[in-house]
């Protein structure tokens, strides 16, 4: 069994111990984040048409992306590995990142039920047609602040074009501005390094009422809510203050992908006046990179959004 410096890293601790949760969870810890995937897991993933990946490039810089194909191309030969068939394009931030070696984290979600599993590992094997990774981490989530809505595997014969820039555009704005949901990837400083089965990268959902990420002066704010108390993402946040941003167009596919700084916002009028926002994070964007028609998936039916949202708030208009 592993201990719990295996399980929670500083970071995930400090913030576990600022709202009395880490005596809690040094107990539970290694029966909640295992270091296989139990056999429900596995089955999980075999069913999913898409999953969100993260990793970092080159610079240490946090990304958050997707990998898709028709059910079935995600295995798990063993509790200890999962086979991935499917590859970034050549347009995608990690395209060039996914070497042997490289941290890899890994979301898997059903909208339409509102299940997720996450998976933290090492990437063990990179060939033409995908990637196999060895497992560190394999932990559930619970169904908080998913909107429900089904997506299917749909090739796309679009044109594909890709916008690099540093600045939004109303196009891009538009789409932040409507989202209800998006993702975040983030790193601890060792992720390069073979260090804990914590010290990776960690890729999690985010979601709330449309509008609830609200653009100010090139910024991000977003409202973040009580979630399991492990501070996954906050945790490597107050480590290593960077993370990958990705927002999916649910109509047309269009995927816009954000590199960003980030910092943590724990109190003050701004925070007490958003209900149920236990603090915020303002991301400022560095880079930015928009494709079009990119994700082959199409979703289908009238998004129900979460009962969780009742209790929360909405951005004063000013």
């Amino acid at each position: 069994m592993q201990d719990v410096g295996a399980v929670f890293h500083e970071g995930e601790q400090q913030m576990q111990t600022s709202v009395a949760a880490q005596a809690r969870l040094a107990a539970l810890g290694s029966q909640l984040i295992r270091d296989h995937m139990p056999e429900q897991h596995r089955l999980f993933f075999a069913q999913l048409p898409f999953v969100v990946v993260g990793g970092v490039d080159r610079t240490g810089q946090p990304w958050a992306s997707l990998l898709c194909n028709p059910p079935g191309f995600i295995t798990a030969p063993t509790p200890h590995q999962l086979s991935i068939a499917a590859l970034p394009t050549a347009l995608d931030p990690l395209g060039q990142t996914l070497a042997v070696g490289a941290a890899i984290a890994v979301l898997g979600i059903e909208q339409h039920t509102r299940r997720r599993n996450r998976m933290n590992g090492r990437v063990m094997a990179v060939s033409s047609s995908g990637i196999e990774v060895a497992v560190d981490q394999s932990f559930g989530n619970c169904p908080k602040y998913i909107q429900a809505r089904q997506a299917e595997y749909w090739p796309r014969t679009e044109v594909i074009a890709c916008t690099d820039t540093s600045v939004l555009d109303a196009r891009m704005a538009q789409m932040i501005s409507r989202a209800d949901t998006f993702f975040i990837a983030s790193a601890h400083p060792h992720a390069h390094q073979q260090g804990t089965a914590a010290q990776g990268v960690d890729v999690s959902h985010r979601g709330g009422k449309p509008g609830f990420v609200r653009i100010e002066k090139g910024c991000l704010f977003v409202p973040d809510f009580s979630g399991n108390r492990f501070f996954n993402t906050l945790g490597n946040l107050v480590l290593n203050p960077y993370a990958g941003l990705l927002f999916i167009d649910f109509e047309t596919g269009d995927l816009l992908y954000l590199a960003t700084g980030v910092t943590i916002i724990e109190e003050g009028m701004v925070v007490d006046n958003f209900a149920g926002a236990e603090r915020l994070m303002m991301f400022k964007i560095k880079q930015i990179k928009y494709v079009t028609a990119a994700a082959p998936l199409r979703w289908q039916g009238t998004v129900e959004y979460s009962p969780f949202l009742q209790g929360v708030g909405e951005w004063r208009v000013e």
